[in-house]
């Protein structure tokens, strides 16, 4: 965008993954005039590198199955994983997020966008009140031919059509006979889309594929790529506009600016300031937190600076975005964590944001190590495994070892041979009566929903007997920092005293997350991001009409 005038919009938005796109989308639904701006040569952001499930309690496609739940189990699920520690994840927000569900699926339906239901993925802590199984949601596999010029400008999107519900069964595709299947379908699947001169894609491409095909195609939408906001125009309090690149561009909105861009996980200066660390992200690359400066800037609250979505990942061996952020290979059999020290410190299969937690709580920036037995590799297709280069790439770099014995690993990767050792008999134990006594993996049914049903009694823990044995080094990595503005219900961005920055709406990564410090179920990122930017949509269009008031913060 280099034409040195002003183009006046009813909403500008900032960004490109789910949070911008479900607000553009909201906005067309409205009847509004509406443009998107993205700071790189690519659209799709997180949501189009991610595993595209959107976390949506008691959703329409759950009634039209008969799934029981409820709006009231959901808030009790909710309030009970993440309780109230702040005003980003304030009981308001909550009920807000959950009143935004239908709206969401049903206007993304309305406009063409297909999902389906994921109906034995467990919320992260199902035995908690009003855990339930099935909640989580997926957009259908697409055809990118659909999207024209705009496919060969997507992020980071996988060229095959996998669900996130093939995953749990894609697993252990060589050791039970319903991976078997599953992957027999995921083949055919495949090839069926190549027989009909379709380029299918799933997981979080399929995603912004739909949202692009809806926003950009049908509701022709424009979207300038290599155009950062470098500042937002305001008249008194409010903000009326976003200056693009060197300034000499300013897009003014009538309504209202939706920041939708993003957190700051690439921003390695940021990664030390507030949380301690260089962070090793699997997230997007021009995630630098600019948007959330700006925001700051005009007096905007920060919160849960100090947080991301943590996981373990394998450690990179080049520059560049981490690969192999571990989900469902952490809950197979025979394997464990360890520490430098060669000693157990939490429950390989939990929730990946609790053990990014207690790595850094552990250890922040100690070494920890994947301790796997022949059967692991064997037995279990691991995705981090087929990524070309990475295995021979941490061979080279010390960053994985092979020995026959544990004592010999050991040595390889610097623990204490004596520690390793009575560490896996100690799990050993555990695996042959079936319950780990010191951090319970298995117990839960979010932990054996990837486990190895095959392996009795728990499809969690097989003993590590049988050489060679493996070592793969992990860092603390994570999908995103969640972290950053604080909005209100409605998405509009607060000033410490809880006042509102009248014109200035965010969604997604870029605003603190309503999801606090914990992560409930699959897909409570992009969930929260969808429904609150088409409720910033809602409500720009609605306070100039005199349906809402636009004075007041409605986070009470």
């Amino acid at each position: 965008m280099s034409d040195a005038h002003d183009q006046t919009y009813d909403v500008v938005v900032v960004g490109s993954g789910a949070a911008a796109f479900s607000t553009a989308l909201g906005a067309a639904d409205e009847g509004l005039s509406v443009v998107m701006i993205e700071s790189t040569d690519q659209w799709g952001g997180n949501t189009s590198m991610s595993g595209g499930g959107l976390w949506l309690p008691n959703n329409p496609l759950m009634r039209r199955d008969g799934a029981a739940d409820s709006r009231e189990e959901a808030l009790q699920y909710m309030l009970a994983t993440i309780g109230e520690p702040g005003p980003a994840s304030s009981k308001a927000r909550i009920e807000a997020f959950l009143d935004g569900v239908d709206d969401f699926l049903l206007t993304a339906e309305r406009h063409g966008m297909r999902f389906m239901r994921d109906p034995d993925y467990p919320d992260y802590y199902p035995e908690l009140p009003g855990g339930k199984i099935g909640r989580a949601v997926e957009g259908m596999n697409f055809d990118v031919k659909r999207l024209g010029e705009w496919a060969a400008t997507q992020r980071g999107v996988v060229p095959t059509p996998v669900r996130t519900n093939d995953v749990w069964l894609l697993g252990r595709a060589w050791s039970t006979p319903g991976g078997f299947a599953r992957g027999a379908q995921f083949v055919f699947r495949t090839l069926g889309g190549l027989v009909r001169g379709k380029k299918l894609v799933g997981l979080g491409g399929a995603l912004a594929a739909q949202f692009a095909h809806a926003v950009l195609v049908d509701a022709r939408v424009p979207l300038h790529l290599n155009s950062p906001a470098t500042g937002l125009v305001t008249e008194g309090d409010r903000v009326v506009g976003v200056r693009v690149g060197d300034g000499s561009t300013v897009l003014r909105a009538r309504r209202g600016v939706m920041l939708g861009a993003g957190g700051f996980e690439s921003n390695q200066e940021w990664r030390r300031r507030y949380q301690d660390v260089t962070g090793y992200t699997s997230g997007n690359p021009g995630n630098l937190g600019g948007p959330i400066a700006l925001a700051h800037d005009l007096g905007a609250a920060l919160d849960y600076m100090d947080d991301a979505w943590w996981g373990a990942s394998l450690a990179p061996y080049q520059e560049g975005p981490a690969m192999g952020f571990l989900v469902g290979e952490r809950a197979l059999p025979y394997m464990m964590i360890v520490d430098g020290q060669g000693r157990r410190f939490a429950n390989e299969a939990e929730s990946y944001i609790d053990l990014g937690h207690h790595m850094n709580d552990h250890d922040r920036g100690g070494d920890y190590w994947m301790i796997n037995d022949a059967r692991y590799n064997r037995r279990y297709f691991r995705t981090f495994s087929i990524q070309p280069g990475l295995m021979k790439g941490m061979a080279a770099k010390g960053l994985l070892a092979r020995a026959n014995t544990l004592e010999d690993l050991a040595g390889r990767i610097g623990v204490p041979a004596g520690n390793l050792r009575a560490t896996v008999e100690r799990f050993n134990g555990f695996a042959r009566t079936g319950r780990d006594q010191d951090f319970g993996k298995g117990d839960s049914a979010y932990d054996r929903y990837y486990g190895d049903p095959t392996v009795r009694p728990n499809s969690c823990l097989g003993p590590l007997t049988k050489g060679p044995f493996t070592a793969y080094k992990l860092v603390p990595g994570d999908l995103g920092t969640k972290g950053g503005l604080v909005t209100d219900v409605d998405a509009r961005v607060l000033r410490e005293d809880g006042s509102v920055i009248e014109g200035l709406y965010a969604a997604g990564n870029t605003t603190a997350s309503v999801m606090g410090h914990t992560y409930p179920g699959p897909g409570s990122t992009i969930a929260p991001a969808s429904v609150f930017g088409l409720r910033g949509a809602r409500h720009m269009a609605a306070q100039a009409t005199g349906r809402v008031s636009s004075t007041s913060s409605s986070l009470a």
